[in-house]
């Protein structure tokens, strides 16, 4: 078998954790190999419609699952990361987990960004703890066709997000509190980054394919105590939203695909930049 497919195969069909010593994200602006970035924020979804099972959204495209406040306790995924084809301008892609964002104010996320800089190409990991500052991994190569396993989880008061080059075999992880998290969603998400001045342009990213599982806490309401359940994105049936990017008109910018027969895959096609 071609090493694509061999690599594909095991992509599809497996998610890779890993834990290592991570840094504090307060202290991150003065520890080596990151740096803070203004502009390209990951903002929570904008809603333009939602309906059981399905919403439109500005900036997202991808799933989410949703829950009680305080019970997700832990979002994993992988991905391929896309190569982008640029003209002239400036636009941005980004592909990430997180925890929250969907029906809260908060975004707990880590992921990579494929993006056009005045029409060159550029491709980097970050992680941002929205709405504090956005910080790009300068310690974790990021290239076109690697394999990418990310993971965010909330864990004694604290979250940590955790990056992965698979490929490359470098790794990444930072955790700190977000008192305002209300823990009530876990997402995989295609995204049009924001600034400023609004949504930025989305870049041509053709199609990204991912692989997710969701692991969610018992509501304390329960008799189940310190169990935790691996359970793909499918198997939570009516708390899954399928989120489609829409431009200000509501013409589609990306649209994901139907859930594999893992109940966990799926992929996002790119179909404009959007105004």
């Amino acid at each position: 078998m071609p090493l694509s497919r061999i690599v594909r195969a095991w992509f599809l069909g497996a998610l890779c954790l890993v834990t290592i010593a991570g840094v504090t994200a307060d202290a991150a602006g003065t520890v080596s190999g990151l740096t803070m970035r203004a502009s390209g924020r990951h903002r929570p979804i904008v809603i333009r419609h939602i309906r059981e099972g399905s919403a439109s959204s500005y900036n997202w495209s991808g799933y989410a699952v949703t829950g009680a406040n305080g019970s997700v306790g832990e979002v994993t995924g992988s991905w391929i990361v896309p190569s982008v084809t640029c003209a002239s301008g400036t636009e941005y892609s980004s592909f990430w987990v997180g925890i929250d964002g969907f029906n809260s104010n908060t975004v707990e996320q880590i992921g990579t960004d494929s993006d056009c800089h005045s029409g060159s190409p550029a491709y980097y990991a970050w992680f941002e703890f929205y709405p504090h500052p956005m910080f790009t991994i300068n310690t974790v190569s990021v290239n076109p066709g690697d394999v990418i396993s990310a993971d965010v989880k909330y864990s004694q008061r604290q979250f940590t997000a955790t990056i992965t080059n698979v490929t490359t075999g470098q790794s990444f992880n930072t955790s700190t509190r977000v008192n305002s998290a209300q823990r009530s969603s876990a997402e995989w998400v295609a995204e049009a980054p924001s600034s400023a001045g609004g949504i930025l342009p989305l870049a041509n990213f053709a199609t990204v394919n991912f692989g997710a599982s969701a692991q969610p806490q018992p509501p304390s309401d329960t008799a189940t105590v310190g169990t935790a359940v691996n359970a793909p994105i499918g198997s939570f049936t009516t708390s899954v939203y399928e989120i489609t990017m829409v431009d200000s008109s509501g013409k589609t910018k990306a649209m994901p695909s139907m859930l594999g027969s893992d109940n966990s895959s799926f992929s996002v096609e790119w179909v404009s930049a959007g105004p």
